[in-house]
């Protein structure tokens, strides 16, 4: 009686389908999550970027840790582990770092505007994921956005054939948390939503551990009290108490509708760069970031929207 329990358990998703609360719960997370690019171009003025990428992960890991035994979590089991390596290999490891190089030489609006193609990114995941059939019109505008994107980036760092490799590892960044979101997604309705991010940092914890020493033998820290404020947010909130909102909602779902929420992230995260950091916005910046979200709106858009098929008559 108990195995036939246990068997049910593992089918039933242990978060149930609530689009509707699902988007609020991804706004919180789009919230937290838009103070990472600002706080990470501070951060990175006094700490190398591997030691705010990989650092910023070993101290969410060992909050992860903490609560997935004083809550008595059981393992995942089999093919989870997998899973859960391709959602540490995403946001722990890949976005992070690839953020904190990235940011080093671009400006925190300027990153803002490249990220917004992460909403349509990670729609496509989704698609991919799930094995979706979605229509033409969905990848046709989806390329479109990846090329105003890109566009900006050229137009920003001065021109074509001028592309930064800011930009390039910005790029990856947005390919990386696309795939750790929509594998994440998926497995938060397994796992549920801060055990599946709990556990994905408790497996990468001995790679960013490593790092980490290994940039402060390269690098010893020093950085200021506010340096060191947007380092613990980066590991306390945007790694940890981020993804608990952000992954329950991708799993109420559906995952390409709760993604629109974050067309709102690029828009809040140069506000807060101008705000907090005193950076200009110029002409560019705002019509590109425009053009990018709506390009990403559109896309997931098409996505929701299928042509309905016709009835028998």
């Amino acid at each position: 009686m108990r195995d036939n329990s246990s068997a049910t358990t593992l089918i039933r998703p242990v978060i149930p389908p609530r689009p509707a609360t699902g988007l609020w719960w991804a706004l919180l997370g789009v919230a937290a999550f838009s103070f990472t690019v600002p706080f990470t171009r501070v951060a990175v003025g006094g700490l190398s970027p591997l030691f705010i990428g990989s650092g910023r992960a070993v101290v969410a890991s060992i909050l992860a840790a903490f609560a997935l035994s004083l809550t008595r979590q059981r393992l995942p089991r089999g093919r989870q582990w997998a899973r859960l390596a391709v959602v540490a290999a995403g946001i722990v490891v890949g976005f992070p770092l690839l953020t904190s190089f990235a940011l080093t030489t671009a400006p925190a609006s300027h990153g803002a505007v490249v990220i917004a193609l992460l909403p349509a990114a990670t729609a496509t995941a989704a698609v991919l994921r799930g094995r979706e059939h979605p229509p033409v019109a969905f990848w046709l505008v989806t390329t479109v956005g990846a090329v105003a994107a890109i566009a900006f980036a050229f137009a920003q760092s001065g021109g074509l054939g001028q592309l930064n490799w800011a930009d390039v590892l910005l790029l990856g960044a947005v390919v990386a948390a696309a795939i750790g979101y929509a594998e994440g997604g998926l497995l938060a309705r397994e796992l549920g939503a801060w055990q599946t991010v709990s556990w994905a940092l408790v497996l990468a914890l001995p790679l960013m551990a490593g790092l980490a020493v290994f940039s402060m033998a390269q690098q010893p820290p020093s950085a200021s009290p506010g340096q060191w404020a947007a380092f613990a947010y980066l590991g306390v909130v945007s790694m940890f108490f981020g993804f608990f909102a952000w992954y329950r909602g991708l799993a109420m779902g559906p995952m390409s509708k709760v993604s629109q929420v974050q067309l709102v992230q690029p828009v809040l995260s140069i506000c807060w760069a101008g705000l907090l950091l005193g950076e200009s916005l110029g002409w560019t910046t705002i019509v590109g970031g425009l053009a990018v979200i709506v390009c990403a709106g559109v896309a997931v858009r098409v996505r929701l929207n299928p042509p309905r098929p016709e009835r028998n008559r």
